[in-house]
């Protein structure tokens, strides 16, 4: 489900760039996060977008089945390594939930970059268009967006996903699980003790 992310003229005050591998990235994903919740949120989706088929694409399900159950009172996961959320089956599962009031969707995918930004994890505001690098016409999904950007962004890449290192892949969906994990935990005031990820 990738996106053609070109970081010209996008960047916006609540986007961070972040190197995937960087040992405070968890914290960095954590503190952007945490500025996008609203105020009065009652409870966080996380959509994890992509496929279990191709390494490239897998971004989406590791971060959600890293999440799975977590936090269940605060936090509903949607696409994971079981059931993934992708081309076809995203706009099917995603319409058949009723989000409540006082909700906020933070979607997460792989996406196709420019070269100066490949292998890091962008957080920003808003949504984004999954499929689009792949000419899907999806929906847009989320108030926010947390994406690996995995591959350059060129003509020929598809020939690249099924090839893509998992070891880029694992450690980005690990870093972004925790970022995510402690924004969730520290919003809602659970325990210092609470565990970040239920494995890793």
């Amino acid at each position: 489900m990738f996106n053609r992310y070109d970081m010209d003229g996008r960047l916006t005050m609540f986007e961070g760039i972040i190197p995937y591998n960087h040992r405070l990235a968890p914290l960095f994903i954590r503190n952007t996060l945490y500025s996008l919740i609203p105020e009065g949120t009652q409870h966080i989706y996380v959509v994890g977008i992509g496929s279990n088929l191709i390494n490239g694409d897998s971004l989406g399900p590791f971060v959600g089945t890293l999440l799975h159950d977590l936090y269940p009172n605060h936090l509903t996961v949607l696409g994971n390594l079981q059931f993934p959320l992708d081309a076809t089956t995203l706009v099917p599962e995603f319409s058949r939930i009723t989000l409540p009031n006082n909700s906020f969707v933070v979607a997460i995918d792989s996406v196709l970059g420019t070269e100066g930004i490949v292998n890091s994890i962008v957080v920003r505001e808003g949504s984004l268009l999954p499929g689009l690098g792949l000419g899907n016409k999806l929906p847009p999904i989320g108030d926010c967006s947390v994406m690996g950007v995995v591959l350059e962004n060129d003509p020929t890449v598809e020939c690249s996903l099924l090839y893509t290192n998992l070891h880029l892949i694992y450690t980005m969906a690990a870093n972004i699980a925790k970022g995510i994990s402690l924004a969730v935990r520290q919003y809602f005031k659970y325990p210092s003790d609470h565990p970040i990820l239920l494995f890793s």
